[in-house]
Order: C-alpha cells, then sequence, then structure tokens
C-alpha cells in the first residue's frame, strides 16, 4: 500500500510535470482547455432550474405553501424547489471559486498544475454526484453542499491551475494565453448546456425529470476529460524561455511584468486584498 502512495504521490508532483527539452508548448493549451471546458458549466447550470422546479410534480410543480420558512423549504421532500431557491447555487459557486482560489494559490505553485488539476477533478465531479444524489431523494441542501461548496472549491483550483501554467509557457503571448483559458472556461457552458438538455431528454421518464441522471452522466464525463487535462500538463524548466525571446530587461521570464507585484503571503494579510475580493464576489 505504502509502495502505491508513494508512486501515486509522484505521479501527481511537480517534479514529474517539468517538460524534457524539446516539448512542444502548445500541447499546454488543449490540455488546459479539457479542464476550463468542464467546469465552465458551472455558468449553464441554469438550464436545469426549469426541471427541477418539477422534480415532484414531474408535469407541473407542487409549490410551496405558504408561511412556509426558509429552513423548511431547505430541507423539504414534498414540494418543489422554486428559482430563487435554486439560484443560490451561482451564489455558492463563485464565492467558493474565489475563495478557494484565494486561499490555495500559493499552495498551487508549490504543488503545480497537475495535482491541482486532479483534485480540481475530485471536487467539481464529486460535487456534481453528490448533487445527483440530493435530487435522486429531494434534498435541496445536498445540491448546495455537492455542486454549490465542493463543486465551488473545484472551480477555483481548475480556474487558475490552466491560467498559471499557460502564462509560465507564453511569457511572450501572456494575453493571449489568458484568453486561451478564460475562453475554454466561458465555453463550457455552451458545450454543456445543449449537452445537459440532450442527456435530461433521454432520462427522463413519467417518474423522473431526468436531471439527477444528468449530473452523473456530466459528472462521469468531465472526470475523463479533467482527468486528461491534468496528466497531460506540463511545467516548463527554471529559467526556460521562448526561442528567439528575451523578457523585458531586469525581469526573469516568469516573472509578473508589473515591478510591483506583491506576494500572496503578504496580499491576503491586508484590508485591501479582502475589500477587493468581497467587491469582485
Amino acid at each position: 500500500m505504502s509502495f502505491i502512495q508513494t508512486y501515486f504521490n509522484a505521479l501527481l508532483s511537480r517534479e514529474s510535470t517539468v517538460a524534457q527539452p524539446g516539448f512542444n508548448r502548445w500541447f499546454v493549451p488543449p490540455a488546459a482547455l479539457c479542464i476550463h471546458l468542464c467546469i465552465g458549466m458551472a455558468y449553464g447550470f441554469s438550464v436545469f432550474w426549469l426541471p427541477l422546479t418539477k422534480a415532484v410534480g414531474i408535469t407541473t410543480p407542487v409549490p410551496y405553501p405558504a408561511g412556509m420558512t426558509f429552513i423548511q423549504k431547505l430541507f423539504s421532500t414534498q414540494y418543489d424547489w422554486d428559482k430563487p431557491m435554486l439560484g443560490w447555487m451561482y451564489t455558492l459557486f463563485f464565492v467558493f471559486l474565489g475563495s478557494s482560489a484565494a486561499l490555495f494559490g500559493r499552495w498551487l505553485e508549490q504543488a503545480g498544475p497537475r495535482k491541482a488539476g486532479f483534485i480540481s477533478a475530485l471536487c467539481w465531479c464529486g460535487g456534481l454526484a453528490i448533487s445527483s444524489f440530493g435530487v435522486y431523494i429531494h434534498q435541496l441542501w445536498l445540491l448546495w453542499l455537492g455542486a454549490g461548496v465542493i463543486g465551488g472549491v473545484g472551480l477555483g483550483l481548475g480556474y487558475i491551475s490552466p491560467v498559471s501554467t499557460l502564462i509560465k509557457w507564453f511569457p511572450d503571448k501572456r494575453g493571449m494565453a489568458t484568453g486561451m483559458a478564460i475562453m475554454g472556461f466561458g465555453g463550457g457552458a455552451m458545450i454543456g448546456s445543449p449537452l445537459a438538455d440532450l442527456l435530461m431528454k433521454t432520462f427522463a421518464t413519467p417518474t423522473s425529470v431526468g436531471v439527477w441522471e444528468t449530473f452523473l452522466a456530466l459528472a462521469g464525463i468531465y472526470f475523463v476529460f479533467m482527468m486528461i487535462g491534468s496528466f497531460a500538463y506540463r511545467v516548463p524548466p527554471e529559467g526556460w524561455k521562448p526561442a528567439n525571446w528575451n523578457p523585458p530587461e531586469g525581469q526573469a521570464s516568469n516573472a509578473m511584468i508589473t515591478q510591483g507585484h506583491v506576494h500572496v503571503d503578504h496580499a491576503w494579510k491586508t484590508p485591501q486584498f479582502w475589500l477587493l475580493w468581497m467587491m469582485l464576489c
């Protein structure tokens, strides 16, 4: 068991992702897209709202009775959820995306993108699986915990690891590198929403709207692609730079362009950082 654990840890280590001489850096963007296209489905979750408002009634919603409290709605199994309650998923997604990105950014640089991508896949796809169970037993709090909280952590780790890796490989094209990563995150909903709609129609039965089955199917599909992306990651060797490119005078090839950057250890101890974080959330 210890041998397997040691081998697995070595496989996920940052050292194992260092590229060999002659590695083509253009193999890295597809790996980043594998991650971002999967987690980008967070933007497309509204495709589930209408079916989930009929998860109990199937054809027509079974509304909450008047006077039902927030806590009662959270644990109710007899009535359909309304869109305001489901909409909290977006809040949880992006609060935990921002929180995990801020808190684990330094760890990512030490652990490497492969381990970060692997844990991101476990969190995002595991969260979808938990949400699937939540829909199956009709417990809204499980959706919030699964996709919202655990999945939100997966979003944060999965969001920053491709961006930081691409910037290291493309110091001469930083804007393009960041744009490729963000394009994948935004494109996740464009691909995922039609896929989810197709799966819900496929899985729908007279007793199910097909959402819990779709969550489970998406978890499996996304896990495969995120694993491919994670293990395809490579980081450049220390001191690497593109051929025929010289960094701006006085700067290393992997440093931030600005000379006034603040280390994360100091940044998150300042009130300005947290005020900016709260504003963006």
